[in-house]
């Protein structure tokens, strides 16, 4: 553990490091600087993201871009109702060796690398989906009796559609809570789709520079780790989490009108981890209750279930949401 003075000197690293980074990246991605944000913070917190836009957005090209200016190996699986669970994960198939006689070979699938873009996951089905789970919990692979580690670091940016039904199986609440946030990417403004046509115009694709290695990236992901977090912030955190479920003492009318299922115990992790790179972006050395709050909607969004009525009635969960983190902080 780090002290104060070394813990200071480490963070304002990070802080040039994560700028710099981010302005890298804005020279191919025109606008999105809150989701840039975002999901870069996702990145150092260790955790997976689920990218949630209508086609043509940007979506497959920010995952992209990301793992050129990280210089991690990219991996890519794009979803169809016919894939199977050994195409993402790999197979063992026969092969001689060099004394010619056959031996089993474990080919391996596009999951063995450091950023997999998982485009549309929710045209896999559950079986395909499931296999993702232990790949994003453990890190790691069980083939043929044999776990095998995925490489270091290892993230999956998954992206879905919203507005496509048929065709689709969304992903059950124990797949979607194994991402640390769900991001809404946002349709571009007029300023920002002029923008993009200019720079589209000829049809080069801008230079980009590598910011960091996987090593500095681990690293910078230690020493956020250790940012601390005061028991009246980790308090607000439990409250917030407890909160989304109907039937508790904070939960509002809309929880218990039309939610089904509250966030879970990885949504308090979420929360704390979000919080941690927030604060230290912010130049700060303890966790506060508005960094809890900053990342709320990303990291609860996807763990907090509607309930029939909520379906029916269309209703929108980070309103339902927003409305949850103002009462529990005017409690607090």
């Amino acid at each position: 553990m780090k002290d104060s003075g070394e813990l200071e000197k480490e963070l304002e690293r990070f802080q040039e490091r994560f700028q710099t980074l981010k302005g890298e990246i804005q020279k191919g991605i025109v606008g999105y600087d809150e989701l840039l944000t975002d999901t870069l913070v996702a990145v150092f917190a260790r955790g997976h993201v689920l990218l949630e836009g209508v086609p043509g957005l940007g979506k497959t090209f920010l995952v992209q871009t990301l793992s050129k200016v990280l210089g991690l190996q990219p991996g890519r699986i794009q979803c169809t109702p016919d894939l199977m669970p050994a195409d993402i994960l790999g197979t063992h198939i026969v092969n001689e060796n060099e004394n010619g006689r056959r031996v089993m070979h474990f080919e391996k699938g596009p999951v063995f690398a450091n950023l997999i873009l998982v485009d549309e996951v929710n045209r896999a089905t559950p079986k395909t989906q499931a296999a993702l789970l232990e790949a994003m919990q453990e890190g790691a692979v069980t083939a043929g009796g044999e776990t095998m580690p995925l490489p270091k670091p290892f993230f999956v940016m998954a992206t879905q559609n919203p507005m496509e039904m048929e065709g689709t199986y969304p992903l059950p609440e124990a797949q979607a809570d194994r991402f640390l946030f769900k991001l809404r990417v946002p349709f571009p403004d007029r300023a920002t789709l002029m923008e993009i046509s200019r720079r589209t115009a000829s049809f080069d694709l801008p230079e980009l520079s590598q910011v960091l290695d996987a090593d500095e990236l681990i690293s910078f992901q230690r020493i956020v780790s250790q940012i601390p977090v005061a028991d009246h912030v980790n308090e607000f955190a439990a409250r917030l989490i407890l909160a989304t479920h109907p039937g508790d003492e904070c939960a509002t009318e809309n929880i218990s009108r039309y939610v089904s299922y509250g966030a879970s115990p990885r949504g308090m992790q979420a929360l704390i981890r979000g919080a941690k790179i927030h604060c230290a972006l912010d130049d700060r050395t303890a966790v506060s209750i508005d960094d809890v709050s900053r990342v709320a909607l990303s990291a609860l969004r996807h763990r907090v279930i509607l309930n029939f009525q909520g379906e029916a009635e269309s209703r929108d969960i980070d309103l339902i949401l927003r409305e949850v983190i103002d009462s529990v902080a005017t409690a607090v």
